[in-house]
């Protein structure tokens, strides 16, 4: 009996030893895929911080270099039309260098723009330094939830690679602060100051590159197994897992003959879609497309101007308003990271889509008929904040997860680079264009034009978007070679699944 009991002691240790294991792996895989998403998110600390300080910048640039209106608008516009340039070499530079180092080019060429913005003495320097941060800006937007996407486990992906754009949002909320804080400096150093505290993430970015591996997929298509392989086991919570995600990504590589594949081959597809990839690219490219039409550039960029419109007066007071709007921008995107993969994309859509809809609607009347009176200076606050916050929770976040997962292997970073030029090309005409329609049908009926167009984006959503939560990027691919085209966006996933088992 005693033998018997000792042996019983054996295996419950042995039993309890290996459930550590288990749960210290698990635990390590967590940690290290949280890190991984996290450094290469920091790019997008960049960009949003240069959208939130320069909404309270340029009131300061304006009073020193004495730029006109129209000067005002290209240089807070051309950095996201500028920005299409970096996000089109960014496909092919992704695909010869690799994720994870184009990931360190977009931070250096847009930390060097923003030096030469801090520095310049005029206005043609100034915008030569606004020229390279929106090349850098182009390579970050589109890699990183690229990246993100290719390098976490399935359950977790729609979590993981929103973290761009939570820190677009907090990069937002430091600027608004920054322009709070350091607004009481002389005019000629204040802007100046705001806009080089923005260098200060490049510090991280050398960290960054000692932590994140390449891309497992990025490996597999140049026939790096091994690599592919190591990368994966760091990123998977057992060998089986790290097996199937493999033979995934090179079953999805042999299809596309990924190693043979050059650009201009790529490009064709691209030009020349099948009905498949047609859909993928309508998916991908509109949601893109809705999430800048939509406005929410104009009411980052410009919110000082808008709550002027509605009766707040003095600088400090608009940029401590201002403040309010970052906060909130950055408190749903942090709420939208728990939903994405509890809710679903989709549903997450609908509600950020009908909410945004009716707050630039509510915006749009308060300033057309409350003048300048308390009630309408809060419910233009209300309204704005209301705007931010249904964006930030869905068509934010939502809008990247889904254009990073949508697009099969051989096309995913050129497919992904055009779906970012058209959110850049989209969000450069309403920033350029902004001042000059408020003046021409004034703000109220400008947000009423956005609030229109939204109302198409929650047609869209309907239409066009399916649900991916919970599939697997190869699963997501043969959904849309089953047969997934627009249909209401009711589209069974099951198929897909069955597909991916008879193969």
């Amino acid at each position: 009996m005693d033998s018997e009991a000792a042996e019983d002691d054996v295996v419950l240790s042995s039993n309890a030893q290996w459930q550590e294991g288990v749960f210290k792996r698990e635990n390590d895989v967590q940690k290290f895929v949280f890190a991984c998403a996290i450094f290469a998110s920091l790019n997008s600390v960049l960009m949003g911080y240069d959208a939130g300080v320069m909404s309270g910048a340029i009131l300061f640039i304006q009073q020193d270099l004495n730029i006109s209106e129209v000067q005002q608008e290209v240089l807070v516009g051309i950095l996201s039309i500028i920005s299409l340039l970096g996000s089109l070499a960014g496909g092919k530079t992704s695909d010869a260098i690799g994720r994870k180092w184009t990931i360190a080019l977009a931070a250096i060429v847009f930390q060097t723009g923003a030096a030469v913005m801090t520095l310049a003495p005029s206005f043609a320097v100034l915008m030569t330094g606004r020229l390279l941060a929106g090349i850098g800006i182009g390579f970050g937007v589109m890699i990183a939830p690229v990246y993100i996407a290719e390098i976490s486990p399935t359950a977790a992906r729609g979590f993981l690679t929103s973290f761009p754009e939570i820190f677009t949002n907090l990069g937002i909320l430091l600027g608004y602060v920054s322009n709070y804080s350091f607004s009481g400096l002389p005019v000629h150093i204040n802007w100046r100051v705001m806009l080089g505290v923005g260098i200060l993430p490049s510090v991280f970015m050398g960290f960054a590159l000692f932590v994140i591996p390449e891309s497992p997929r990025w490996l597999v298509m140049q026939n790096r197994v091994e690599e592919a392989r190591l990368v994966l086991s760091k990123t998977n919570e057992n060998e089986s897992e790290v097996e199937e995600r493999l033979a995934e990504i090179q079953m999805a590589a042999v299809r596309a003959n990924a190693d043979k594949y050059e650009a201009k081959a790529v490009w064709h597809e691209i030009l020349h879609p099948s009905p498949s990839v047609r859909q993928m690219l309508i998916t991908g490219c509109g949601i893109q497309f809705f999430q800048q039409i939509t406005g929410i550039d104009a009411t980052v960029y410009y919110s000082p101007t808008i709550f002027k419109d509605a009766g707040i007066k003095g600088d400090t007071q608009l940029l401590a308003a201002t403040v309010a709007v970052g906060f909130t921008k950055t408190l749903f995107i942090l709420v939208a990271i728990f939903l994405i993969d509890k809710v679903g994309r989709r549903r997450l859509l609908f509600i950020s889509t009908v909410g945004m809809t009716i707050s630039l609607l509510v915006l749009s009347l308060s300033l057309f008929f409350m003048g300048d009176g308390k009630l309408g200076i809060v419910l233009a606050i209300l309204s704005v904040c209301g705007n931010v916050a249904f964006f930030s929770i869905g068509l934010g976040p939502v809008c990247w997860v889904v254009s990073s997962e949508i697009f099969p292997l051989r096309l995913r970073a050129q497919a992904s680079a055009l779906g970012a030029v058209g959110s850049r090309v989209s969000s450069g005409a309403v920033t350029m264009s902004f001042l000059s329609v408020c003046h021409a049908i004034t703000v109220g009926g400008t947000f009423f034009i956005f609030s229109v167009i939204s109302a198409l984006s929650v047609l869209f959503v309907h239409t066009c978007i399916p649900e991916t939560k919970g599939k697997s990027l190869e699963q997501i691919e043969m959904l849309f070679q089953n047969g997934g085209e627009c249909q209401g966006g009711e589209v069974e996933l099951e198929d897909a699944e069955r597909l991916v088992q008879k193969e």
